[in-house]
């Protein structure tokens, strides 16, 4: 045995469970900046036509901080102050769903008790999220530090490209071939995860918050973020919400409103689900929607945030390295 290959292999392997456990803490915002310097790659080949590499990745990351993060955390902050209001009127009682309480006795004979099931619901949950200043602090500290991370690394990460392209094609065990059809399909699949996955569910969403704002249901612009969190998941999507919304509609007593709900979120947004969708995932790559439910789902619970995008990618990504495996070789594992 090669002691000598031996042993910097062990520190190789010691050295990247190390960095490992130190990217961890910022892993969703080491992501987040893969995620959009992937996204914003071409147009950084674009500006390196006309300028340096360094100043093209700094113009892109300001018009990143202006057109991307700020108004993203100015929606944040309008979903969270909808989302304490909302809190807050169902803790004072304020919530009227008094006419729900009724529709609901008269169809199933049973006296019940939404409004105080939803305020003992909110003080068991209210004290435990906001009774700590000080792990508020500890967040928007953590929040702050990791976006500024995020772009420090995306401006190196567009910079750089180039050269690390080419570090690790060097270094894989690999031939030419092999990397470049690899390459081709991993580039599939996160334009199909990119555009089929998170821009479907945006639109999707989008388009049930104009129900939500025509037929009057309170909060419209908390349950419109909701819905384009929930459209992510193929199939059952934003139907969670606009469907219960048509229940509450009907049971308030504007039953024209909940038909109207009921029949805009099945026809309108589910053609979004039904056709877009497939249109232009199979248009990269093909994906089950069970690849992306998965993916979302386990990509959560292990990675976080970023697991709603990186889930069906990782998924996905063993899907094409076993067909190109297959092709190559011309059998299974």
């Amino acid at each position: 045995m090669d002691w000598t290959r031996g042993f910097l292999l062990a520190v190789v392997l010691v050295l990247l469970v190390a960095s490992v456990f130190l990217v961890l803490p910022f892993l969703n915002y080491f992501l987040l900046s893969v995620f959009l310097g992937f996204v914003l790659m071409p147009l950084q080949t674009r500006l390196e036509t006309v300028t340096k590499p360094s100043v093209a990745a700094g113009t892109i990351v300001l018009l990143t901080s202006v057109v991307i993060i700020l108004p993203l955390l100015y929606v944040l902050r309008i979903v969270l102050v909808e989302g304490t209001t909302l809190l807050e009127r169902i803790q004072a009682g304020e919530l009227d769903i008094a006419g729900v309480e009724r529709s609901i006795q008269r169809l199933t004979g049973e006296p019940v008790d939404i409004a105080g099931g939803l305020r003992s619901a909110a003080s068991d949950v209210g004290p435990g999220a906001f009774d700590s200043i000080l792990g508020l602090l500890g967040t928007v500290t953590h929040t702050v530090i990791g976006v500024g991370l995020a772009l420090f690394l995306l401006y190196y990460f567009l910079r750089d490209a180039d050269t690390f392209e080419r570090w690790l094609r060097a270094r894989l065990p690999l031939p030419e071939h092999v990397q470049d059809e690899l390459h081709s399909e991993f580039r599939n699949i996160l334009w199909a995860v990119l555009l089929g996955h998170v821009f479907v569910a945006a639109v999707q969403g989008g388009i049930a918050g104009i129900g939500l704002v025509v037929t009057g249901i309170p909060n419209a612009f908390f349950w419109t973020a909701v819905m384009i969190v929930l459209s992510l998941l193929p199939i059952v999507g934003s139907f969670l919400v606009w469907g219960p919304a048509s229940v509450y509609l009907f049971l308030v007593n504007d039953p024209i409103a909940a038909l109207g709900l009921f029949v805009y979120g099945t026809i309108v947004v589910g053609i979004s689900d039904d056709y877009l969708r497939p249109i232009v995932v199979d248009h990269y790559a093909q994906l089950n929607p069970s690849i992306i439910i998965i993916g979302v789902l386990g990509g959560i619970y292990v990675i976080g945030f970023m697991g709603i995008f990186f889930g069906p990618i990782v998924i996905g990504s063993l899907k094409a390295a076993l067909d190109v495996f297959h092709s190559e070789h011309g059998m299974s594992l």
